[in-house]
């Protein structure tokens, strides 16, 4: 995190840069921890205070497909090694994964402070029709900090097709609301010709519209997939598209939000909402 001070008579600008994981799929659960230890390494070293990571990348998405279910403890040593590595780093980490509570399954973003504690789940509220024989839905909503960024995490399908995900964060202070997800590939020729491409499908369109309708950003994270029609970007409270990340390419993309400028200001103006 920088500040950033304007000229005499101006308000001075708090920046905080924050890094978005385009990773590749794992192939292994063990696979997964490589990739994120590694992505957290090139996110510091690209000096961003925060990295959130797609959708599940640990243990790996896995409705619709055959992957392994970890075991509790499994997934419990990965956080812990997650966390320390987040303490040698000084980085938060908003990481996808998953968590049992009783017997089900929950899709869940789970974020370790910069001095590698704990700071809580955001659990997946909406499912996608295709997650329900894997997955059981989570309750609630909940803020996060980092130093002077407040964020809220939406996941995947619950960011594209329920705005009140994006506008309850928004309403509550969040300057950026994280957006990791995982795209089950249906054409994997395809490629984009630009973000939010006419001849693509809805998904990068509705999230120019979550940061604009919530004066927010809004970044969004998917993995390095061939055929994706969504990328990793950020977008700015007017909706304008800061960066995002070429479409199949691995890498880490940084941007800086100016927390000043993500006010809230149209989430706040729709009446009869908490």
């Amino acid at each position: 995190m920088d500040r950033r001070t304007a000229d005499a008579g101006e308000t001075a600008m708090t920046n905080v840069r924050i890094a978005l994981a385009n990773v590749r799929s794992p192939a292994t659960p063990e696979a997964s921890i490589e990739i994120v230890l590694d992505a957290m390494l090139n996110a510091s070293a690209g000096n961003a205070s925060v990295v959130c990571f797609p959708e599940c990348i640990l243990p790996g998405y896995r409705a619709g497909t055959t992957g392994t279910v970890p075991e509790t403890g499994w997934l419990e040593n990965a956080w812990s090694i997650v966390d320390r590595k987040a303490a040698e780093l000084n980085l938060c980490v908003i990481l996808g994964t998953e968590r049992r509570v009783v017997d089900d399954a929950l899709i869940t973003a789970r974020v370790t402070h910069s001095d590698g504690s704990h700071g809580g789940f955001q659990d997946k509220v909406q499912l996608d029709p295709s997650e329900e024989n894997e997955y059981a839905a989570g309750v609630g909503r909940r803020l996060f900090q980092c130093g002077p960024l407040t964020f809220g995490i939406v996941i995947c399908h619950e960011g594209w097709r329920y705005p009140e995900t994006v506008r309850w964060a928004a309403r509550h202070g969040a300057h950026v609301v994280f957006h990791p997800h995982f795209e089950i590939v249906s054409d994997p020729n395809f490629r984009p010709r630009q973000f939010a491409d006419p001849a693509s499908t809805f998904h990068e369109k509705a999230a120019l519209c979550r940061a604009a309708e919530n004066t927010c950003y809004f970044a969004t994270v998917n993995c390095a997939l061939r055929g994706a029609v969504t990328t990793s970007a950020i977008v700015d409270p007017e909706g304008e598209l800061m960066v995002h990340q070429p479409y199949g390419e691995e890498g880490i993309l940084f941007g800086e939000v100016e927390t000043e400028r993500a006010t809230g200001f149209l989430a706040g103006r729709l009446k009869g909402q908490a």
